[in-house]
């Protein structure tokens, strides 16, 4: 029995139909009220996982104002997830580092390997989902993706919106944005399946209702969605884009079967 399954059974599912789609409130987003309204429009918009900083005032409350969606909590320190784990929490996720570049803070291979290792040793049996920096060459990312497995991971996390560089309008600006995450998830999906690993792939980071699909085609199990969401004002909106990214996603599905 491997830690995956002691994830919700819709959960699994998911994961196991490569259709999971996590809504993210934000590494660093702290507010209360706006943590709330994301867990409010990924409950009511069908997202199968919310992820929200690590703090477990913030677990309770996405647990209930979503109506029960599980949550994953993201840190980059290790012991922080042991009182939000105790609060509720489903899974862990070391990472993304994406609001980290602005500051000029780097994550290297070791370092990631090493919280990994850390996070793991203080939490066992907790799934763990561990982020992949973009910032690495390609093969550096696939290479890592294969020890972090080793190293205890039970999904892999790809990023890579703050480096794209989009510079067209409409749908191919989307494209471009998403391309360095479509990118890193087709890369480590390829090495690990090389590597006879079926570890999960989450693409996150710079995606859309236009590229989610693509995400999954690229061999993703599931998407995470922050900033078209998170970055809306109206919770109307916010819901109406989590069920367009759930649509986005089974029509991905349906073109597969």
């Amino acid at each position: 029995m491997t830690r995956l399954s002691s994830l919700p059974a819709a959960l699994r599912e998911r994961l196991a139909q490569r259709s999971a789609l996590k809504v993210i409130a934000g590494l660093m987003n702290f507010d209360a009220a706006s943590v709330a309204r994301v867990a409010r429009a990924a409950g009511r918009g069908g997202a199968d996982l919310i992820d929200v900083a690590c703090d477990p005032e913030l677990v309770a409350l996405a647990m209930r104002d979503s109506g029960g969606v599980p949550v994953c909590v993201s840190s980059v320190e290790p012991e922080q997830f042991v009182a939000a784990v105790a609060a509720g929490a489903a899974m862990v996720e070391i990472g993304n580092f994406d609001a980290f570049y602005p500051q000029g803070r780097i994550f290297g291979a070791a370092e990631v390997l090493e919280l990994t290792r850390q996070t793991r040793a203080l939490l066992p049996e907790v799934v763990l989902s561990v982020t992949v920096p973009h910032v690495l060459p390609m093969d550096q990312q696939e290479q890592l993706a294969v020890d972090l497995v080793a190293a205890g991971a039970d999904l892999i996390q790809t990023e890579g919106g703050t480096s794209a560089k989009p510079f067209s309008a409409g749908s191919l600006g989307l494209i471009e944005k998403a391309a360095p995450t479509l990118a890193a998830a087709h890369s480590i999906s390829t090495a690990l399946l090389q590597a006879g690993l079926s570890t999960p792939v989450l693409c996150a980071s710079g995606l859309s209702a236009v590229t989610v699909p693509m995400a999954i085609a690229a061999g993703a199990a599931g998407v995470g969605v922050g900033s078209a969401v998170n970055r809306l004002n109206d919770e109307l909106a916010m819901v109406a884009v989590v069920r367009g990214l759930r649509e986005a996603i089974g029509s991905a599905l349906t073109l597969r079967v």
